[in-house]
């Protein structure tokens, strides 16, 4: 009995998320039905999602309810929902949204091709991804394993290939399956780089201890901690280990380029690392 009901709201469930999925790509795409009544003068779909990404860059996503849009916009609850069904749909035309703000002044179509510029593709894909986090920092607690793929986000992966995909020396002669990896790869660390920035201010912001103040006060037992000799490599760490100005984020990417550039030339037939790791 238990078994059936589990089962019953699983299907439940599934059915709720595929029809949000459905409205979602809706309106994304422009193909979902306008309000046809009573809508309040000026009030549109591109306002309530402008407002709905203004508030979460403000005060977090977690600030963002249909109420405390309406509110933003001066207008009651119900006329946001002659447009939007709800925060879960508001929330896949946030992202795309956020998605067309890192395209502002790309090309409509990809650029000539030059020599190498698979390099260039994947040094823009980081630092627009890096720039996204840091304009939109909520952007970190969403789930985005399931990312409705709106024009917004399919153009973005668009001119992404289009710089990667093709034989050397234009693009990188990987496979697709490959290719994406390589998209996969540079977004994950540069997700994690951002992570740690973001993290590291929230903790200062929420808190009122600066991160200054947050080493300060473990000063003391740290120093008796390496006079113990207990931690002898920690112990012979240089001083200017852990400065603030060390750019993690370069040095990660110029890493990452090195090995791509290694697996392009190996594919291209010339000098690079062979597959047991060796040089060539």
């Amino acid at each position: 009995m238990s078994g059936e009901t589990s089962s019953g709201a699983g299907n439940g469930a599934a059915g709720g998320a595929r029809e949000s999925a459905i409205t979602s790509l809706d309106l994304l795409w422009g193909t979902g039905e306008r309000p046809s009544r009573g809508p309040k003068p000026g009030l549109t779909l591109d306002r309530i999602v402008g407002a709905a990404v203004a508030l979460a860059d403000a005060e977090g996503l977690d600030a963002v309810s249909m109420r405390r849009v309406s509110a933003e916009l001066g207008v009651g609850t119900m006329s946001l929902y002659r447009y939007v069904p709800g925060k879960t749909e508001l929330l896949d035309l946030m992202l795309d949204r956020v998605q067309g703000e890192s395209l502002a002044g790309e090309p409509a179509a990809p650029p000539a091709r030059q020599p190498g510029g698979w390099r260039t593709a994947i040094e823009l894909l980081a630092r627009g991804h890096l720039a996204l986090y840091r304009a939109h920092p909520w952007l970190l607690k969403v789930n985005e394993a399931r990312s409705l793929l709106g024009p917004n986000t399919l153009r973005g992966f668009e001119l992404c290939l289009a710089g990667l995909t093709g034989p050397h020396p234009y693009g990188m002669g990987l496979s697709d399956p490959e290719t994406l990896s390589v998209i996969v790869t540079v977004q994950s660390f540069v997700t994690g780089v951002a992570r740690l920035e973001i993290q590291t201010a929230e903790a200062a912001k929420e808190t009122g201890f600066s991160d200054e103040e947050f080493w300060a006060t473990q000063a003391p037992f740290l120093e008796r901690a390496m006079k113990s000799g207990e931690f002898p490599t920690v112990a012979g760490l240089a001083e200017d280990t852990f400065a603030v100005e060390s750019d993690h984020f370069t040095f990660g990417l110029e890493r990452l380029m090195e090995g791509f550039e290694a697996l392009v030339a190996r594919r291209a037939g010339g000098p690079g690392v062979s597959s047991g790791g060796t040089a060539s």
